[in-house]
């Protein structure tokens, strides 16, 4: 194709409408129709990245396997679209003003006042070309984060304006995302919100070219009409999007409203090519339809955000359709887990997994867990911190090193079994540090790990700063945790499980940054049918 083009998704209303599935959802639909295509997301804030931001502002911290610390919403990209993502499919209001200050200080302005426009709205737009420009993608759907009018996302949406101007009118397009509510007092949905949105977007000189409306309940054609007229777009630009079960059900929706011809017609795109979402359609049938379920806990900190989770949540329902089964997911929070309540909490589960985290809060309720999966053959699965509480407990009560411990917790500790890594001792600063992206490992023959990537070598996303400690690595041997998994150029041990327990596995890696809906992560898979297996022989 001769020049990319440009897809530009903004929000209106108010946040957490799902502007990250909707163009998740549409790249789909457009790659079934043949075309490449690649997603970016624009966030306002003023971090760098989303590495040093709690979870509770922001929800999980993705990590792509370039290493970067990105937006949730990358996790959907690559889930939906099965291709991965890198450090320049997001990028932050604190990126470009650091770019900007960067070259300001090395005098590429030449002495001239560094200002929003058109220094700032340049940079955006260089961000913006450059995936289309580098890679040579046929579409590059961008997704701006926030909601229009907020004062941070201007210079975002000014830079859409120009770029429009600069591309013409059929090599780019805006979808713009609103909410009609549904007043039940009233009895009907109400869309004054959404001409509000529009009148404010039109306001920064953007008109939107299709609207795309989240409701709760199905729109008449009358609201549709009403909608097109009051918002300058033809009856055929406005798409409903109403809730349904799973996220993975909206590509299918979309395809319904026709939402990928409307896009194609505008961009003056050929759509002679028919959709094939047979595979896809099966796995929505296997989400909304199981066979079997079981009960999982997920023993975090964070457990009553689960955006904080949304990666190992989505994991679980890849790996659940693989085995016809839903995954409930029980959630624990790790500091209120205790030995006198351990068994009553996770007695019910199938499965327990430990997450990764941060800091020395509910680490000890994170080690009674493990403790209870480990004693009562429960299936385990610890991610990265969950991982490292399993070799502390495993040193505590197994090896009898009371006192044993990771340095993130006690520096002082007597058998630091986890220890900070060597090329991490002199970093100071938080941001970016830790060891990030994709590493190889090694595997054993005939581990479970083995057994579930049929691999001998993998590559996957770290996302640490602690490791196992090389020096107690005979002791864990010789009493019975054994280190399946290693990196070929460090050695630091990746993988450890305990053979005579029926599934305990513990990673030192995020399996869950790389399952998707195509590929579905072997460990969730064999962890899944481990606790189904459980459950089963539990019954008999």
């Amino acid at each position: 194709m001769a020049q990319t083009k440009y897809i530009f998704v903004t929000g209106g209303v108010t946040s957490s409408l799902g502007k990250g599935i909707i163009s998740a959802s549409l790249a789909k639909l457009l790659q079934a129709r043949g075309y490449s295509v690649t997603i970016q997301k624009l966030d306002p804030y003023i971090n760098v990245d989303p590495g040093t931001l709690n979870p509770y502002e922001h929800g999980e911290c993705y990590v792509t396997e370039d290493g970067a610390e990105t937006d949730l919403d990358l996790g959907h990209y690559e889930r939906f679209t099965n291709k991965p993502t890198s450090q320049a499919n997001n990028v932050t209001t604190g990126r470009i003003y650091q770019s900007v200050i960067n070259k300001e200080r090395r005098g590429e302005y030449l002495g001239k006042t560094v200002q929003v426009i058109p220094h700032i709205t340049d940079e955006i737009k260089r961000c913006i070309k450059v995936l289309g420009t580098k890679n040579k993608y046929d579409v590059v759907i961008t997704e701006i984060g926030g909601t229009v009018g907020d004062i941070e996302s201007l210079p975002y949406v000014e830079a859409v304006r120009q770029l429009r101007w600069e591309l013409g009118s059929t090599n780019s397009l805006v979808i713009h995302l609103t909410l009609v509510p549904y007043l039940a007092a009233a009895g009907e949905p109400k869309t004054k919100p959404t001409q509000h949105s529009v009148k404010m977007l039109l306001e920064t000189g953007v008109q939107p070219d299709i609207l795309v409306l989240r409701t709760e309940k199905p729109l008449t054609v009358e609201i549709k009409k009403k909608v097109a007229l009051f918002c300058n777009v033809d009856k055929d630009s406005v798409i409903e999007s109403v809730d349904v079960p799973t996220i993975y059900e909206v590509p299918l929706e979309m395809l319904k409203q026709k939402l990928d011809l409307t896009v194609l017609r505008k961009l003056n795109l050929p759509s002679d090519n028919e959709v094939e979402l047979s595979d896809w359609t099966r796995l929505v049938d296997s989400i909304k339809h199981p066979k079997h379920e079981v009960s999982i806990a997920l023993v975090g900190k964070y457990t009553e955000l689960h955006d904080a989770y949304k990666s190992i949540v989505e994991a679980f329902i890849h790996g659940g359709a693989s085995n016809s089964c839903k995954v409930k997911i029980k959630w624990v929070n790790s500091e209120k887990i205790g030995e006198d309540n351990v068994a009553t909490l996770l007695g019910d589960v199938q499965g327990v997994l430990v997450a990764p985290g941060f800091g020395h809060r509910g680490i000890e309720g994170k080690i009674s867990a493990i403790k209870y999966a480990r004693e009562n053959q429960v299936p385990f699965f610890g991610i990265c911190l969950g991982m490292q509480c399993a070799v502390i407990e495993f040193a505590r009560n197994v090896l009898k090193m009371a006192e044993a411990n990771s340095t993130e917790m006690v520096v002082s500790t007597p058998y630091p079994v986890i220890d900070l890594m060597e090329d991490q001792k002199e970093i100071t600063d938080k941001g970016g540090t830790m060891r990030l992206g994709a590493y190889p490992c090694v595997l054993v023959k005939d581990s479970l790990a083995y057994k579930a990537y049929k691999l001998e070598e993998i590559s996957e996303r770290h996302r640490h700063r602690y490791e196992f400690n090389n020096q107690y690595l005979e002791q864990f041997e010789a009493a019975g945790m054994k280190p399946v998994g290693t990196n070929p150029d460090t050695n630091l041990v990746e993988v450890v499980e305990i053979p005579s327990h029926p599934y305990f596995v513990g990673v030192q890696f995020h399996p869950e940054y790389k399952s998707t809906v195509a590929n579905p992560h072997p460990l969730f898979v064999a962890f899944v049918k481990a606790a189904l297996k459980y459950k089963n022989e539990k019954c008999k």
